[in-house]
């Protein structure tokens, strides 16, 4: 029997950021066994060098330094051995985010790919890792929060845990601090929440919500093969939001303020928010985690690996995860239909979504969804938020054209059966395939317009089939994320936004054709004066009401350091504000289509 890889991490000097991190093989490559970093991290497509955070590194066996050659970026090579190979690392973690490490005196977190180098052609060996506590007095109150399988150590305890082999070592991201934790069960099987961040949290009714929520997704599209437990770790700041999702688990930032307090009965919009969050990550489960592209199946975590097919992993996710919100009955239908509203907004308030197919949006990921510079909004399409919107037009074109006998759920499920556990992974045609499949219709063209094309999806005429009226109007603030009617009327059109940024207000999104943008207006230049008064992102919308849609006015930035004049005409505000409603006259015909979608079993 093969002795395991050896990991030990602990967290060597808090104040200054520093893991130290070891790696002991017993039976490396007698040619000098490599080492790699990787380079990305799955579900977050772009390339992030993990390997710059080493800032120390070694080799020894027993007991001897053992020459050590960098041979690029992520890789290094020890001279060849007899006996067992321990290499040893330093890692800055300073990073905050979902995707990273961070260590400091307040508690420690990390992602595999961020600190444990694997050894080049032993990857499928089994993993312990040893799990040490600070030097006290640094970590007293720690507890160790993480989806690994324990060996030896206590429950949320330091000591050792086990990973079937590398890959499933680093998806298990590991929080250290101290928590506050819930437990619950979906159908039977241990679920967990553990949050980082001083708050006043009902936990009792967040475990109660998310044992709803996650019953919900495991109606749909079952238990997958090996599922046994799973963890929400959660850091909840005065401010942030996002996500990663895991096999086991999902890593979750989102406000303090979202999350309820023992007062607190209805659905807020920040804890809807946070149950939006938890759903989108807990669907990954499925989509993505387990059914995934094929180029994924295995991740080559060294380079880019290019799919078209981000918009279903992604896209697919961001419909299913707030339909469960409204499935499961934590929210009603017209909060449902708000959110849907919003995320019709902030599509069509980008031009980009002409340019640019949620195909190539996909594949392009790398470097233009996750390296967004000022244009962005003028050149790319999100493939969360219109694959969002195509997996809404797929379902109810399906529903509608089947009569409810069919839908998208059955072609997920149909999905699930074909690649969900093989791990073949899904053809860059396979949900176009399976679609035609199951439900005998020809979606040929849909997929040419809505998946390869840069047109309007149908969504009016596809919603009014199901009761739902689509309606538009302009934004009447900077702060109008639409989802909800207006009777105030909107100000004339500056044709940019403004954002507060280092104490100065600074000219963000230009869109192509817009009156600042024909005015000469560039992103990053600095809000001056506008007609000969200040212009600040905190009074732009009440200046601008005092004008009318055409007026010719003097604006003044500055650039870099020198100061600009120019003169703006205002616009009329354009109709990409985005509300459903619930069309009170529907027929029984339409209540029906309805209620076969918006309440599926």
């Amino acid at each position: 029997m093969t002795d395991p890889l050896r990991y030990r991490i602990r967290p060597k000097d808090p104040a200054a950021h520093l893991y130290e991190v070891s790696l002991t093989v017993t039976a490396p490559d007698p040619a000098g066994q490599i080492f790699a970093m990787p380079a990305w991290i799955p579900g977050s497509y772009m390339i992030r060098d993990y390997a710059k955070h080493v800032v120390a590194i070694r080799a020894e066996s027993d007991g001897l330094a053992v020459d050590l050659r960098k041979l690029d970026k992520s890789r290094w090579q020890a001279a060849p051995v007899e006996r067992a190979l321990t290499i040893v690392a330093e890692i800055y973690a300073y990073d905050p985010s979902v995707r990273g490490a961070h260590l400091d005196l307040t508690h420690a977190y990390f992602n595999g790919t961020c600190v444990f180098l694997a050894p080049e052609g032993q990857e499928a060996l089994s993993c312990d890792v040893e799990i040490v506590a600070p030097d006290e007095p640094v970590g007293k109150d720690w507890r160790v929060a993480t989806s690994m399988r324990r060996k030896d150590a206590a429950e949320y305890g330091f000591g050792t845990y086990e990973a079937e082999d590398y890959a499933e070592l680093i998806d298990h991201p590991v929080e250290i601090a101290q928590l506050t934790i819930g437990e619950f069960e979906v159908d039977g099987i241990p679920h967990a929440i553990a949050i980082r961040g001083r708050t006043r949290v009902d936990i009792a009714r967040v475990c109660h919500d998310l044992q709803r929520l996650c019953e919900r997704h495991i109606r749909l599209l079952g238990v997958p093969d090996g599922f046994d437990r799973y963890l929400f770790l959660l850091h909840a700041p005065v401010h942030g939001y996002g996500g990663l999702e895991h096999r086991w688990s999902s890593s979750l930032v989102c406000s303090r303020d979202n999350l309820p307090s023992r007062q607190d009965s209805d659905v807020s919009d920040g804890y809807r928010t946070f149950l939006g969050l938890a759903s989108h990550e807990y669907f990954h489960l499925w989509n993505v985690k387990r059914m995934k592209p094929a180029v994924f199946t295995p991740y080559d975590l060294g380079a880019e690996s290019h799919t078209g097919l981000l918009w279903v992993f992604e896209g697919i996710t961001s419909y299913y995860d707030d339909l469960a919100l409204v499935r499961s009955g934590l929210i009603p239908v017209e909060s449902y239909l708000e959110l849907v509203g919003r995320t019709i907004t902030r599509v069509l308030r980008g031009s980009g979504r002409f340019r640019q197919s949620v195909e190539e949006s996909s594949f392009d990921a790398w470097t233009k969804f996750y390296k967004q510079d000022a244009n962005a909004s003028n050149a790319i399409v999100s493939y969360y938020a219109k694959g969002s919107l195509i997996a809404l037009a797929l379902d109810l074109k399906i529903r509608s054209e089947t009569d409810s006998q069919s839908s998208l759920d059955e072609v997920m499920r149909e999905c699930w059966r074909r690649w969900g556990e093989s791990g073949e992974g899904m053809p860059e045609d396979g949900l176009e395939a399976v679609c035609a499949e199951v439900t005998g219709l020809d979606l040929a063209d849909f997929f040419d317009a809505a998946v390869r094309g840069t047109g309007e999806l149908p969504l009016r005429k596809l919603l009014l089939r199901f009761g739902v009226d689509y309606k538009l109007r302009p934004a009447v603030s900077r702060d109008d994320k639409g989802g909800k009617p207006s009777s105030k009327d909107p100000a004339p059109w500056l044709g940019a936004s403004l954002v507060e940024k280092h104490g100065k207000s600074v000219f963000a999104v230009v869109p192509n054709g817009g009156p600042a943008e024909l005015a000469g207006v560039a992103p990053d230049d600095i809000a001056v004066a506008l007609d000969r008064i200040a212009l600040t992102a905190a009074n732009c919308d009440q200046r601008l009401k005092t004008y009318r849609e055409g007026d010719k006015l003097e604006l003044l930035v500055f650039r870099g350091d020198e100061l600009l004049s120019t003169k703006i005409k205002l616009g009329k505000a354009p109709e990409t504000t985005c509300y459903l409603q619930l069309d009170k006259d529907a027929d029984a015909t339409k209540l029906g289509l309805q209620a076969a979608w918006l309440q599926a079993e």
